[in-house]
This record gives C-alpha cells, structure tokens and sequence, in this order.
C-alpha cells in the first residue's frame, strides 16, 4: 500500500476569482489567494477548509478540464462537517448558493443539507454536522 502525506480536491472554474470569493463569502472557506499569469489572468486559486487546501483550477484545454456549467452534470464536489448545519444553510442561501433543500435529520445521527447545494458556478457539495443523535426538528 501506498504511503499518502495528502489529498488535494480541484475544482475547475471558469472564473477563479470570482469562484474563490464566492466559497468564502457563501460557505466560510478560508481565503488562500489567486495567482496570475505574466498577462494578469488567474491561472490557480486556493482555499482552505480548515488546514485542508482546496485548489482551483481554470478551465484548460491542454489539461482537459472544464467547468460543471459546461454540462449538465456535474464533475466533482465536496462533502464538508461543519459546527451548525443551519447557520451554514443560511449564509450559503443568503450568499446566493443553489441549495436543492433546507437540512434535514437523518437516520444515521447527523443533520445534512439534503442532496445538495451548489455554488453558482455548479460545483456541487453536501454539508453535514454530527449530531450524536437524530435531531427532531420542528415540521
């Protein structure tokens, strides 16, 4: 078996700017900056889930990757704990997320974003927190 130090997500933009202000403002990522090219153009982003990187790639033909607005499916995302599920759902409805559904308890212990929410630029991802026991939420 292979010894991992880490795995790094990438998620592929057409915008990196705007797509790296977004996760912060929206979802509360820590921002990691942009980098330009010699012409100015953002060719890699970065933020921060905790110590956890997340890079932002642009969208390359040589590297063959395109941005989830490109199709009608998308092409990755991310699955992220967070302390308060509702406050999360908040910020992220307030900031313009594309969010399927409000959280609901589940079964398993935990209270989730149901099936997803969706940044503006149509990279999908669930948040979660641990709730030790279901949650009963009021109807």
């Amino acid at each position: 078996m292979s010894d991992f130090e880490r795995v790094i997500p990438v998620l592929t933009y057409q915008d990196i700017q705007a797509a790296h202000d977004f996760l912060v403002n929206a979802f509360g990522f820590n921002g990691g900056g942009v980098h330009r090219n010699a012409e100015g153009q953002p060719i890699h982003g970065e933020v921060r889930a905790g110590d956890a990187p997340i890079w932002l790639h642009r969208v390359t033909a040589e590297h063959r990757l395109n941005s989830p607005l490109a199709s009608d499916v998308a092409n990755s995302g991310l699955f992220v704990y967070v302390d308060d599920v509702d406050a999360h759902y908040e910020r992220a409805r307030a900031a313009g997320a594309l969010i399927d559904s409000q959280p609901v308890d589940q079964p398993y212990g935990s209270a989730s974003m149901a099936n997803d929410r969706r940044d503006r630029f149509g990279d999908q991802g669930n948040a979660e927190c641990r709730t030790g026991s279901v949650v009963n939420r009021a109807p």
